[in-house]
């Protein structure tokens, strides 16, 4: 990622048709008070149009059809990794939504592996345990594979020890 592309916002003209340049996948209980707000709100300063959920997601086993349009919606996806992201289905539609989406247009994926290293998410994609609430095999087995994709990909390590 050239850090000159992201020194000037997009204008809407560069991002046509989408409403968001950036949509934020992340799991809440794990990231919302203290990384994702702290990045939201310099994304916003930075005249970034940053689409977040504001509420932690339920336990539904289908995205929500808003999430899925803000995903369809923008330019690029921030997928911030943590701890236990992988432990809920919405969070892994989501990430299926936007590596689909990415394979089929210019869609631009930056992970962040927050407090977790790339090895740990390939790790989860390995243990993936849904059999309580009913999911597809076929289900899990595209989500452990959409892990591990993510978890091959170029991206941004956060320290263990920081803060937020």
């Amino acid at each position: 990622m050239a850090t000159s592309e992201f020194q000037n916002p997009p204008s809407s003209s560069s991002n046509p048709g989408g409403r968001y340049d950036i949509f934020l996948s992340f799991r809440g209980l794990d990231t919302r008070k203290k990384f994702i707000d702290h990045l939201y709100h310099a994304l916003k300063r930075e005249g970034f149009q940053t689409f977040r959920d504001d509420d932690e997601i339920d336990r539904c086993e289908e995205i929500k059809s808003e999430l899925r349009e803000a995903i369809v919606n923008s330019r690029m996806s921030v997928i911030v990794l943590s701890k236990n992201y992988a432990n809920l289905t919405a969070c892994l539609f989501e990430l299926q939504t936007i590596l689909e989406l990415c394979k089929k247009s210019n869609h631009f994926v930056l992970p962040v592996f927050y407090k977790v290293n790339p090895g740990e998410i390939k790790e989860q994609s390995k243990n993936l345990d849904f059999r309580k609430k009913e999911v597809a095999a076929e289900k899990v087995k595209g989500w452990s594979v959409a892990l591990k994709e993510v978890a091959s990909m170029a991206g941004m390590v956060s320290g263990k020890e920081s803060d937020g």
